[in-house]
């Protein structure tokens, strides 16, 4: 048995209630797990405090803990969970370090569409890009999927694609709205002029 299929066997196994299954699949994809962490926290600020290894644990316990043991429809739902929970874990974070006891009044210059893909990008720039994302959801979840693989797990663009099981240039396509769409609605315009 090849590991896509193993891994999807144990998914099977998480989303059935057999708690013996995380256990086996933490194994089969930490590797890729820790690959993706690392791209994200790659270019992350000095004193980032938050390790790859951390952001695994992290996310593969909101993934498969006890308490919420979740269905799986194969591997590549299971990765788009992976991104999704590792999102929502840097954002926390992001929330965190933006109260107003670390500096949290400060004010946010607009972003230059090329600071979507920063990694050292300010709490409050990355708060208001995941709240931009949220908001693309309900115009285009597609293009929300692919904008949270791109900027919050750090894939490529043509592993993006694969992951959504969709064509490249499709992806190219749906990228390219995904950038102009968060770009105007990160800068809007200036009523006053």
């Amino acid at each position: 048995m090849g590991e896509r299929q193993a891994v999807t066997q144990i998914l099977d196994a998480i989303g059935g209630g057999d708690p013996k299954a995380a256990r086996e699949l933490l194994p089969l994809v930490y590797d890729e797990l820790r690959a993706l962490a690392s791209r994200r926290l790659a270019g992350e600020s000095p004193g980032q405090t938050l390790q790859a290894t951390a952001l695994v644990h992290e996310a593969y316990l909101r993934l498969v803990g006890p308490d919420d043991p979740r269905p799986w429809n194969d591997r590549r739902h299971f990765y788009a969970a992976a991104a999704e929970a590792m999102r929502r874990i840097l954002i926390d974070r992001a929330r965190d370090r933006r109260r107003l006891k670390r500096g949290g009044t400060r004010r946010r210059e607009p972003l230059a569409l090329e600071h979507l893909l920063d990694d050292d990008a300010p709490p409050d720039d990355l708060i208001a890009l995941d709240e931009a994302v949220e908001r693309l959801t309900q115009v285009d979840p597609g293009a929300a999927e692919l904008a949270k693989l791109r900027l919050f797990a750090g894939l490529g663009l043509g592993e993006s694609a694969r992951t959504l099981g969709m064509p490249r240039r499709s992806a190219d396509r749906l990228w390219a709205f995904a950038r102009s769409w968060l770009f105007v609605a990160l800068n809007p315009p200036d009523p006053a002029g």
